[in-house]
C-alpha cells in the first residue's frame, strides 16, 4: 500500500461525506460526460461501448483483437461479442495475421473510418461545454491536479505511471 504523508490527509472517517468525495465527484462528472455524449452520438447508431474501440482503432491506439480488449478492460468473450456487433454494422473486420495464426489484426472499414474520424469533434464538443467559465490557466491546472490524481492511483495499484503523450484518450471522460 502507499505510504500517506500525514500532511495528505483530507478525509476522516469520522467526518466523510461521499457527496464531498473527489472521487464522487470524478464519478459523477464522468457519468454525465458519458451521457451528453451518447445523446450526442445517437444520430450514428454508436452505443459507448462501440465508439471508443472504433475510436482506439482509428487513432492506433489498438490494432490487434488482444490489444483492444486490454484498453477496453474486457475479457476476450466481451470483445468477440462487441467485434462481432461492430462487423455486423459494417465498421470494421477482424484479420488474421499471416505471420502468426494466434494474432487477430483488426482494420475498420471506410464506413468505420469514417464514424471514427467524426468522434474527435463530438468529444471536443462535450469537452468544452463541461469546461465553460474555465480559464487557460485554470484549465491547464485542473488537468495537472488529474494527473497527480492518476499518477497516485497507478502507484497504489503497482502500475508504472502512463508517460505516453496525452493524445485523447476515448472514454467516456475523452
Amino acid at each position: 500500500m502507499a505510504e500517506i504523508n500525514p500532511q495528505s490527509v483530507f478525509y476522516r472517517a469520522e467526518t466523510y461525506r461521499p457527496e464531498d468525495s473527489v472521487g464522487y465527484l470524478m464519478k459523477q462528472i464522468i457519468n454525465m460526460v458519458s451521457q451528453e455524449i451518447e445523446r450526442q452520438l445517437a444520430h450514428t447508431d454508436l452505443t459507448s461501448a462501440q465508439w471508443v474501440p472504433l475510436f482506439k482503432i482509428h487513432f492506433g491506439q489498438a490494432s490487434t483483437v488482444a490489444e483492444l480488449a486490454r484498453h477496453c478492460n474486457l475479457d476476450a468473450g466481451a470483445m468477440t461479442r462487441l467485434l462481432d456487433r461492430l462487423e455486423a454494422k459494417g465498421l470494421c473486420k477482424r484479420v488474421r495475421s499471416e505471420t502468426d495464426r494466434r494474432v487477430v489484426n483488426l482494420e475498420l472499414t471506410a464506413a468505420g473510418s469514417q464514424a471514427a474520424s467524426e468522434i474527435p469533434e463530438t468529444l471536443s464538443g462535450v469537452q468544452n461545454a463541461h469546461l465553460a467559465g474555465f480559464s487557460e490557466a485554470e484549465f491547464q491546472q485542473l488537468r495537472d491536479y488529474l494527473r497527480r490524481i492518476l499518477h497516485n492511483a497507478q502507484a497504489i495499484a503497482g502500475q508504472a505511471p502512463d508517460t505516453s503523450p496525452t493524445q485523447a484518450e476515448p472514454d467516456a471522460a475523452s
